[in-house]
């Protein structure tokens, strides 16, 4: 097995309880000292290779999270379950994802919590449906692309498990020719032209309901915004997101001279009533 090899689904629920060691069919997350990252499934008589040697699967099986392993050739790796986040940033994916950065303000923006009805569509690899099915929502997906909606749902299954998975239902369905579904809570896009949708989604909605978009270009805002306030939305707003580390060692303290910016733009309006 090679350190980019995810594409293993777990054999058991990737999800297990705190305090419980690493098991067969688990995800797990190996850091070495450089913070370089390795998302592996462990599986019988496998091994983790790299540059730094051979780590067999078996090391890491009945281990606490966190143990620090070591390979044939000496180098050291840390071991922890992956966070979302983490699985996000490595997992298989046949679109662009939303980044971290932006699914949790998403989640915000769209007020996402139990029960929440959401129309998704663009599902792309899945990375804003699992932060929403996480947070308890209920999904139908609109994808175009067979591909893009089938690694949606294994990575869903992957990291969330078969519970969470089954409140996510993906459809091959273009948006821009209609939604179905009715009464909905949410509506969260991440196409190319989210104007085309406005129409749609104010019958879809239920009044009071939230449409948001991730956009990564201004004019895509612009265009989707003119088309909310031609239709019954309001309270209209666009955020961008930007994310700065900072370097803290002893008296040196700074800003990192790198940090993720202009990754996209949020934009939300809620359904006013008849």
């Amino acid at each position: 097995m090679t350190a980019a090899d995810t594409n293993r689904e777990p054999e058991t629920d990737p999800t297990p309880q705190a305090d419980q060691p690493f098991a067969i069919g688990e995800l797990v997350l190996l850091i070495d000292h450089k913070k370089r990252r390795y998302l592996i499934t462990l599986a019988d008589d496998d091994e983790f290779q790299s540059h730094a040697g051979v780590l067999p699967h078996a090391e890491l099986v009945g281990r606490a999270e966190g143990v620090e392993v070591a390979t044939t050739r000496g180098q050291r790796f840390r071991a922890f379950r992956p966070t979302l986040s983490d699985f996000v940033l490595s997992m298989p994916r046949g679109a662009q994802v939303i980044y971290p950065k932006d699914l949790g303000p998403i989640l915000m923006l769209a007020d996402i919590g139990p029960g929440v009805r959401v129309l998704e569509s663009g599902v792309g690899s899945g990375a804003l449906s699992m932060a929403m099915l996480r947070a308890g929502a209920d999904i139908v997906g609109y994808e175009l692309r067979e591909d893009f909606a089938s690694r949606a749902a294994k990575n869903v299954r992957a990291f969330l498990g078969a519970e969470l998975a089954n409140r996510y239902r993906v459809e091959l369905r273009d948006t821009y020719d209609g939604i179905d579904e009715t009464r909905l809570d949410r509506v969260v896009l991440d196409l190319p032209e989210p104007w085309r949708v406005v129409p749609h989604a104010e019958r879809a909605l239920r009044s009071g309901g939230i449409i948001v978009s991730y956009s990564p270009s201004i004019v895509q805002v612009t265009r989707f915004t003119e088309a909310l306030v031609a239709r019954a939305f309001t309270e209209i707003s666009t955020t961008e997101v930007l994310n700065r580390t900072w370097h803290i060692d002893g008296a040196a303290v700074r800003p990192d001279h790198r940090m993720v910016a202009h990754t996209g733009f949020l934009t939300r309006a809620r359904l006013l009533a008849p």
